[in-house]
């Protein structure tokens, strides 16, 4: 019997711990740690995916699903975020920095049987960025910011390809290695359309096999993988967004591998049937603030904000030691870039009571977005309530809004006018460049396609980033961040909360896991006995 089979008949999640079902394989489970099958991996994940289109999604929860189903032309190194050939074998860059040309792996097919080649990788491309594109409607493709720099791509053969950017553009590999990078099937999109985001083909060490609303994503071994089959049959990704749930889970045998365990719950994992995960990445933790209405609009009850809250209890009782106090919008993983002399806001609510009463507005009513899960949010609710109580505490009145994840983005990306004052926000990166330019320049507002959702504009920021990302000596780069970050700490467009470290459990069943900086989980050397 294929696991295919199995799994089309299984995998289902009835709402407990002891409630998984995996067809035939593992029976009915009560009471008794459950069984999950040799080669078959359950992964808690924290939510439902979004789509399984790498160019449609922006989730890091989404994401890592997706790497382990999709390859892109390069890749980062294992257990670095540094760039190694993937579906291109090498590659050239021509002097001026402006024209990058990649030789790809010969004899490469897609899931579905179609050939990898250039015109694949144009294909690709070209959908993203170009609205004349016959299936451009496909999208949107909110990632495409990535590569704005790309004028055009030629298959000059059919295992060359080259790009070419309109100047120099230094992240340009780095964003080839994320998941807006990787390569779709020209002819499964072809064959689904809008629909393709619900019937993906990769070239990647997994196979679609299905997906269940709200219950689970299938993939299955591609055998034929360039780069090895994987060790695994199968892997199934359960959406667990409640962080309790998911514990209850892991402990109750019901699920392999758990990502973003909850601080207060690492205590329960110590023992030898567990293996706790942690792996420092580049992720910041802070609250967007609406600059463009509202009481955040001037710059005093913004730096108020950063001054009222506790981010050093946040840190220590909330997220229980997992994470560090950040000074900024960029990460310290980043060392090369980051601001070493920028000293985080300290906490000082008469600071902030003076600020508030020198713009005039204590007792001014917020709306504050929290969710209930997400990709790096770590304990959004206990940490959303923790934020009210001290805003509260310095003379805002602060009324929380819970949503979904998949929902709160549908709010926040958009961006909060006539919404809410502030929301809740993580992100985690693969470049010093992507966070601020993507979310903090002018033209980042939701409205020109970015994600700068409280619309925060300082046209030397803008300046700064623009340089920044043509710059080709990394000297030069850093010392471009690092003038922006002053900037930003400055106008505390957010209130900058935390830096996390990742972690996971695995069961004593799972050999060869390892954390990503990048954040991603790669499966394909995983072993579940």
């Amino acid at each position: 019997m294929s696991l295919f089979s199995f799994t089309r008949r299984g995998v289902l999640a009835a709402g407990t711990a002891l409630a998984l079902s995996l067809g035939p394989v593992l029976g009915t489970v009560s009471g008794a740690q459950a069984q999950t099958p040799p080669g078959v991996l359950i992964v808690g994940q924290i939510a439902e995916p979004k789509a399984l289109d790498p160019a449609a999604v922006t989730a890091v929860n989404d994401f890592r699903i997706l790497m382990n189903v999709y390859d892109g032309l390069v890749r980062y190194k294992d257990g670095t975020l540094e760039v190694e050939p993937a579906l291109a074998t090498d590659w050239t860059i021509s002097d001026d920095g402006t024209e990058y040309t990649f030789t790809l792996r010969d004899g490469v097919k897609f899931h579905d049987g179609s050939d990898f080649n250039a015109e694949a990788v144009k294909f690709n491309f070209d959908r993203m960025l170009n609205e004349d594109h016959p299936y451009h409607d496909t999208g949107p493709f909110p990632l495409a910011f990535f590569f704005s720099a790309v004028e055009s791509v030629e298959a000059v053969d059919a295992t060359t390809v080259k790009f070419i950017l309109n100047g120099p553009y230094a992240p340009f590999l780095s964003n080839l290695a994320y998941p807006t990078g990787l390569i779709v099937s020209p002819a499964a999109v072809e064959q689904h359309g809008a629909d393709f985001g619900r019937n993906p083909s990769g070239t990647g060490a997994f196979k679609f096999a299905e997906w269940r609303s709200n219950e689970a994503v299938v993939v299955e071994a591609n055998a034929d993988y360039w780069d090895g089959a994987p060790e695994l049959q199968a892997v199934v990704f359960r959406p667990i967004t409640d962080a309790n749930t998911r514990t209850a889970e892991m402990l109750a045998g019901g699920i392999d591998l758990m990502v973003e365990v909850p601080p207060v719950a690492l205590s329960e994992f110590q023992g030898d049937a567990y293996t706790v995960h942690e792996q420092a990445g580049p992720h910041v933790w802070f609250l967007i603030l609406n600059a463009k209405e509202g009481p955040f609009a001037d710059k005093l009850v913004r730096q108020a904000a950063n001054y009222a809250i506790n981010k050093t209890a946040l840190v220590d009782e909330v997220l229980e030691g997992t994470a560090a106090v950040a000074a900024g919008p960029t990460p310290p993983a980043f060392a090369w870039a980051y601001n070493e002399e920028l000293e985080p806001y300290p906490y000082d609510p008469e600071k902030a009571r003076a600020l508030l009463a020198e713009a005039g507005v204590e007792g001014a009513e917020l709306t504050f977005y929290v969710t209930e899960g997400g990709s790096g949010m770590l304990d959004p609710v206990a940490m959303g309530t923790a934020i009210q109580a001290d805003l509260e505490a310095v003379g805002f009145d602060v009324k929380i809004e819970t949503y979904e994840w998949n929902t709160f983005l549908g709010n926040v990306n958009p961006g909060l006018e006539g919404k809410a004052d502030m929301a809740e926000m993580a992100w985690m990166t693969n470049d010093p460049d992507t966070l601020p330019f993507l979310a903090l320049r002018t033209e980042a507002w939701p409205d020109k396609g970015g994600f700068n959702s409280g619309y925060y504009s300082n046209p030397k920021v803008d300046e700064l980033l623009e340089a920044a990302r043509v710059a080709t000596d990394q000297e030069e780069r850093a010392r471009l961040y690092k003038e922006m970050q002053v900037i930003v700490q400055e106008d505390a467009p957010w209130v900058f909360v935390a830096n996390w470290k990742q972690n996971a459990v695995t069961s004593d069943k799972v050999e060869g896991f390892s954390l990503q900086p990048s954040f991603f989980l790669l499966l394909d050397d995983v072993v579940k006995n």
